[in-house]
């Protein structure tokens, strides 16, 4: 009896060495943290991202979705990644303003005509310079808007001189904008705007147009002034912890990169679709598109020009050379509009 039960031991012990152990890999579940609200497309397709990570890593690789600064303030975003409060996050470059220097030489006004444009330009501009102010994080992508214009209450800008006392809400690069413009700039983030432009806080914001219905802006602005070869972008990052990274399996490391290079184009072509969205909401709502002549035209152009340069000198000082920043830009940009 003894032998028997020793023999079926052996054999089961045997039939166990033999067969291929199925080790579980633990999942790995992520907080992400956008200031776009639920509803803003920009926060719809990164929930799509978080669901096809999902999906595509079987379920290893979890995401929890935080929109609308649940999380994280928007200016506080990329500090709370590195500190580990969010995992992964989304903000503006220009919410930080002298933060990401190499990069937020994207919002400069180079005359954007898209956010596919704008989207790829930004990404292509990381890939170039890979610069030192993001070695906190691991880089997922970037993406930016189109192009960005002055909108107003009440009086209408046709020409510079109209600028002169106008306080227009601005973020980052976009402030630059307004004072090499005639405006006075007021520095303040999207979500602060509606209830500012609303009781008067503000005379106007300098913003694309799909922010009159992603932002319902188009509710308390009448005038947009579309001066395109003035126009600027915002630039977006989207960044991981570096140790939630690290804890993530290769393979599904590979997986999410490649998520990232098609979620990237999805953003801009989101900004772009929404942008359609946005003019014919502000102009449901009885807004009302200024059209500069060529002549004007030419004055916005030649006033934002001292922006670019000055931006390029600053950056010199930081040893970076600025030029090659400038002129990679304005090139890569120019091969796509």
């Amino acid at each position: 009896m003894k032998k028997s039960l020793l023999s079926m031991m052996l054999a089961v012990g045997g039939s166990l060495l033999l067969s291929p152990v199925v080790v579980s890999a633990e999942t790995v579940t992520l907080t992400y943290s956008t200031f776009f609200p639920p509803t803003h497309i920009q926060s719809i397709t990164s929930q799509e991202w978080c669901k096809e990570v999902e999906a595509r890593t079987e379920g290893r690789v979890k995401v929890q979705f935080f929109p609308g600064q649940t999380l994280t303030k928007a200016p506080q975003t990329y500090e709370a990644i590195t500190d580990g409060i969010a995992d992964i996050g989304t903000a503006a470059l220009a919410y930080t303003q002298g933060r990401f220097p190499v990069m937020a030489a994207m919002d400069l006004p180079f005359g954007y005509k898209s956010g596919t444009a704008a989207t790829q330009v930004a990404n292509q501009l990381f890939a170039k310079m890979n610069p030192e102010e993001f070695a906190a994080t691991k880089v997922m992508y970037f993406h930016a808007h189109g192009p960005g214009f002055i909108h107003t209450r009440e009086k209408g800008i046709e020409k510079l001189e109209d600028l002169k006392g106008q306080r227009i809400r601005s973020t980052g690069m976009s402030a630059n904008v307004v004072t090499a413009l005639g405006g006075t700039p007021v520095s303040m983030a999207m979500p602060d705007t509606y209830q500012s432009l609303q009781k008067g806080v503000v005379d106007g914001s300098i913003h694309p147009v799909e922010t009159n219905k992603g932002w319902n802006m188009g509710e308390v602005v009448d005038y947009v002034t579309m001066a395109y070869p003035s126009a600027y972008t915002t630039t977006f990052f989207v960044v991981m912890n570096k140790d939630k990274w690290a804890a993530i399996a290769p393979a599904d490391q590979k997986i999410i990169e490649e998520i990232n290079a098609v979620w990237a184009a999805k953003h801009g072509d989101a900004w772009d679709s929404s942008d359609k969205e946005g003019i014919a909401f502000f102009q449901e709502k009885g807004g009302q598109i200024i059209e500069l002549d060529e002549a004007e035209t030419t004055r916005w152009e030649e006033a934002v020009a001292p922006v670019v340069n000055d931006y390029a000198a600053s950056l010199d000082k930081l040893n970076v050379k600025g030029q090659e920043v400038i002129d990679f830009i304005r090139t890569t940009l120019k091969t796509l509009q």
